[in-house]
């Protein structure tokens, strides 16, 4: 019993070291043998499930932190909330992996996780409404925002602005993170039938804003 507690233990901290390091920019730091590194997804999850290997979640957290940090960062547009974000983001995947059955990807159940920790943080903190009400409706400042940092801003970037938060979740997982209907689905729990519209609507709303053509934004 008590060797079983001192792995449980022993996991945990590497989980939340594993973690860390890629905050600070040193994920590559973390060593992973070959073996590992051609490991599917799936074999890594199911590893993590059975034996709480925090190893496997480890290489899970190196393939996959980029793409959840980039979602964050471009849904809260605000770099050292949406890495606090990816952590928290990271540590509920490792708690409620048990509940990924292995229907889609692993990734885009991974962005879902992401997702709700956003949703759930935007709920909590009455500072982070503000922030996201300024940066989402206050168009004569984002303006001016994007004129001084217009070499550092994609054109993805201003059009998200002009979006709601749904809709601008949904375009990142379309256009940023490339997921398909049915993966945006289930990673912002959205019929597919709903993803299309939502999609259709936004490149509306950024056209009639930005004054663009059907071919700029298709």
């Amino acid at each position: 019993m008590t060797r079983r507690c001192s792995i449980a233990v022993l996991n945990r901290c590497r989980l939340f070291a594993y973690v860390l390091v890629w905050r600070q920019e040193r994920v590559i730091a973390i060593n992973v043998n070959s073996a590992v590194d051609e490991t599917s997804d799936h074999e890594l999850v199911a590893k993590v499930v059975a034996q709480q290997d925090a190893t496997a979640f480890g290489e899970l957290v190196r393939r996959h932190q980029s793409q959840i940090r980039n979602f964050l960062r471009k849904l809260t547009r605000d770099t050292v909330l949406a890495d606090d974000l990816a952590q928290d983001a990271f540590l509920h995947a490792w708690n409620k992996l048990h509940t990924y059955a292995g229907k889609g990807t692993f990734i885009g159940w991974l962005l879902k996780v992401a997702y709700t920790t956003f949703l759930q943080s935007k709920r909590k903190s009455s500072r982070y409404n503000e922030i996201l009400e300024e940066a989402g409706h206050d168009a004569d400042a984002r303006s001016s925002r994007q004129t001084e940092e217009s070499d550092e801003i994609s054109d993805l970037d201003k059009f998200l602005a002009v979006l709601t938060n749904d809709e601008r979740a949904v375009m990142i997982l379309s256009y940023a993170c490339g997921l398909s209907h049915r993966e945006i689905g289930d990673a912002a729990d959205l019929p597919i039938g709903t993803v299309k519209s939502v999609i259709f609507r936004s490149k509306e709303k950024i056209r009639e804003s930005f004054d663009i053509d059907d071919h700029k934004y298709g």
